[in-house]
């Protein structure tokens, strides 16, 4: 244990020394392209997370809200425009996807000690997830949603005249997808209850 400190400081010593073997040269562009294979690396993992095979690779998602997303317009629909997983639940810039990734390893836990592991269990705590998700929306003006929808694309002639009506007036007011959308993809908690009602 009274070695530890000492090994440190020869390991610290050692970085610290300029080589005498290699050119700075030789140095920086051997770091340089171990950083792109390194970033490359990570980035092609990071990805391959964002994949519909990715989420759906554990029974909870694949057994409960794969089933209902399925059955919406989100899954299929008359232009053949498909939201997966990532498309709402992952940002796309770089910085809020690496918060996000993080919050959803925790989520993970989850599910690898059992909270979440059968239908039942996940039920009991479908409002607690959701209402953590509806939260984490309208903190971001509900910017997933944005990545495909906006108030300014909606067409006064395609959309019935009461939906556009509707849309037209939560612009007005500075209201988030979310605020009228919950259970677009997914059921509702049997606990929720609309605001509105």
């Amino acid at each position: 244990m009274d070695n530890k400190p000492g090994v440190l400081k020869r390991a610290w010593a050692f970085l610290k020394r300029p080589s005498a073997k290699y050119s700075l040269l030789t140095l920086t562009l051997v770091g340089f392209f171990a950083g792109i294979i390194f970033w490359g690396g990570f980035h092609t993992a990071l990805e391959a997370t964002n994949t519909l095979e990715f989420c759906i690779s554990c029974h909870e998602m694949r057994d409960t809200v794969y089933e209902e997303y399925k059955k919406t317009i989100h899954y299929s629909n008359r232009t053949g425009v498909r939201a997966i997983c990532s498309d709402c639940h992952v940002p796309r810039d770089w910085g809020h996807k690496m918060v996000r990734k993080a919050q959803a390893s925790l989520e993970i836990w989850g599910m690898i000690t059992g909270v979440v592991d059968t239908p039942e269990k996940f039920e009991a705590h479908r409002m607690q997830l959701a209402t953590h998700e509806w939260a984490r929306l309208k903190s971001s003006d509900s910017r997933e949603c944005r990545n495909c929808h906006s108030f300014d694309a909606m067409s006064n002639d395609v959309q019935k005249q009461t939906v556009f009506k509707k849309h037209m007036k939560a612009k007005d007011e500075g209201s988030t997808c979310i605020d009228c959308h919950k259970g677009i993809a997914h059921k509702l908690p049997k606990e929720y209850k609309d605001p509105d009602e």
